[in-house]
């Protein structure tokens, strides 16, 4: 029988693995909560044993030869599928290792927690393995499954990280919360010193607002480990919680013994912008001064200086920002908004024609277009936001989205529409160019057009909710094809069914059916979720026809308040002949439920 020893074919892989990771690292890191557990899963790697040699069968020999040059052609897919393969059909702990790790390394979850578990069949002790397959449960919503491998490698004598296990808690039943604890409970009593484990359970005791029990474990967690970061942040989240005087104390007695300690400085500071923004420009300053011409930390500060409204001092970090030669489109983008505040119109369009293409380019578009519509210059306007889409062609479809929505809010429906109809053309299958040409043809009681974009949307996407709802509320309300309308809605409620606008859909076209009974019951559960003006004016209308007219009144009474220029509000009353509420004194309702 021919010999090909995993060895052998490990080390191609290996190199070819760290050749490729020193380019382009797997983005899968789970970088604060293992900062937060202390792992150690480089030191749990690197101890784990070499793997013997071993024969195989020739019928494998080809297949692990293909997996290697797949490697080497980069083709990472061929090769996972080449060695999930091999991992089922040799069961050898070598194989399932490497088939792991590349998993891991293609950040395919689902087969690398299969392959863990083929390593784990054959070599069930295995720290790495261990250690491994707990991550990758844990972040895959498995906390029950990772529970034992974390046991394992703390009993090992290595740090597990405890905290990746509250990843999905919410989503767990109950049930499963209960036995979490349990287990976590059980091993704290085992390991009463592990920091990880009692930071974990003071996470647990705070979400169920347990906070004396949580202040308790971090007092034992400070008795291990005096400055660990996450707990000392966590205890002045509580702190605030429960009113207490000094919330920052012990962070703030930590950075005065260690007053290098940028990191918890800036999680300090950052902690602080949600109380006190004066002391966290202090807290950011220090920082700043630390570390001089770091554009996060200018950029920090031009942010609180502008949210306590001193913009002379925060155009100037934006400067310093912009000296750095980093972040310059964000940078940009908040010397536009400060100009804008300040009416310098000339100025403001100036920083937002700067913004390049990144998280920021589609809002500076959007106040570009804002401006110009704003002060009638539609060409202008027009012609910016045909430059960009010949510039920045990976944005083409936003572009004409962004262009038609200002128009249309201008009133410009006609050169919006000229925009929808010219990105659909460029981008047929287009979801949202669609939606919003059928809502424009809704303002322009072109009933024909909107039907035909949302059939269009749904002949793609027959389970778009939103496309549903709406060509079905449009069905009821404009038409008389109510049984097609109720078809649609039942659809769209059956996807969403706690959406207030499908409930308020629902509830009106049972109204058109005459079902009042019905429509009052959706109704009024759209109203509790959303008491927008335009529910209020179904609401009210189908209690009015019911014969409830006070109640209708209050309902009235209390969107008018509300939104006392509310078109469809108005237009019901007025179709309806009840002018004195127009005009009549609107005392304070004496109820505010409906």
């Amino acid at each position: 029988m021919p010999r090909l020893s995993i060895h052998a074919i490990g080390i191609a892989l290996g190199l070819i693995l760290l050749a490729a990771c020193a380019s382009t690292p797997p983005e899968h890191a789970e970088a604060t909560v293992q900062e937060s557990a202390g792992s150690d899963t480089d030191e749990v790697a690197a101890e784990t044993p070499e793997t013997p040699e071993r024969s195989f069968p020739a019928e494998s020999i080809y297949p692990l030869l293909l997996a290697e040059f797949a490697l080497r052609q980069h083709d990472y897919q061929t090769a996972l599928d080449q060695y999930m393969e091999q991992s089922r059909v040799l069961a050898d702990a070598g194989v399932a290792r490497h088939t792991t790790r590349l998993a891991q390394f293609v950040s395919d979850d689902a087969r690398a927690i299969e392959a863990v578990q083929l390593w784990l069949q054959q070599d069930p002790d295995n720290l790495e393995a261990n250690n491994t397959a707990a991550t990758l449960m844990a972040r895959n919503g498995q906390a029950l499954d990772a529970l034992p491998h974390m046991a394992h490698v703390s009993r090992s004598g290595k740090q597990a990280n405890y905290p990746l296990l509250l990843q999905g808690f919410g989503g767990l039943s109950e049930q499963q919360q209960a036995g979490l604890v349990s287990g976590l409970t059980e091993l704290a009593n085992e390991f009463p010193e592990d920091p990880a484990l009692l930071l974990t359970l003071a996470l647990i005791n705070t979400e169920y607002e347990q906070y004396d029990a949580a202040l308790t474990r971090l007092q034992a967690l400070f008795a291990v480990e005096p400055e660990q970061h996450q707990a000392l942040l966590l205890e002045a989240r509580i702190l605030i919680r429960t009113g207490a005087r000094r919330p920052f104390a012990h962070i703030e007695d930590v950075l005065q013994s260690n007053p290098q300690d940028s990191r918890l400085r800036l999680e300090y500071a950052r902690l602080l912008t949600n109380t006190d923004m004066d002391a966290a420009r202090k807290q950011f300053e220090i920082l700043s001064a630390q570390s001089p011409g770091d554009a996060d930390l200018l950029l920090s500060l031009a942010l609180i200086n502008r949210e306590t409204g001193d913009d002379l001092v925060a155009r100037a970090y934006l400067q310093q920002v912009l000296d750095t030669g980093k972040r310059k489109d964000e940078a940009h983008y908040y010397l536009g908004l400060i100009a804008e505040d300040r009416n310098e119109t000339a100025e403001a369009l100036s920083q937002y024609m700067k913004v390049g293409d990144s998280r920021q380019y589609l809002s500076a578009n959007q106040r570009i277009g804002q401006i110009l519509v704003g002060a009638g210059e539609l060409q202008a306007s027009r012609a910016w936001f045909a430059k960009q889409r010949l510039q920045v062609r990976g944005r083409r479809e936003q572009l004409f989205g962004i262009e038609a929505d200002i128009l249309s809010n201008a009133g410009a429906l006609e050169a919006s529409l000229a925009v929808l109809n010219e990105g659909i053309n460029s981008y047929p299958d287009s979801a949202s160019l669609r939606y919003a040409r059928s809502m424009l043809g809704q303002q322009q009681d072109d009933l024909a057009l909107m039907e035909a974009d949302l059939r269009a949307i749904l002949a793609r996407d027959p389970n778009n909710a939103t496309a549903l709802n709406a060509l079905g509320y449009t069905l009821a309300d404009q038409t008389e094809r109510y049984e097609e309308a109720y078809q649609l809605i039942s659809r769209a409620l059956e996807l969403d069914p706690d959406e207030p606008a499908i409930l308020d859909s629902m509830g009106w076209v049972l109204y058109r059916k005459g079902e009042l009974d019905k429509a009052i019951e959706y109704l009024t559960r759209a109203y509790a979720a959303m008491p927008d003006p335009e529910v209020a004016a179904h609401l009210g209308e189908a209690l009015w026809q019911k014969g409830e007219r006070e109640r209708a009144l209050r309902v009235w009474q209390g969107a008018l308040r509300q939104d006392p220029s509310h078109r469809i509000l108005l237009d019901t009353l007025q179709r309806l002949g009840i002018d004195n509420l127009l005009t009549a004194p609107t005392a304070p309702a004496a109820e505010s439920t409906i």
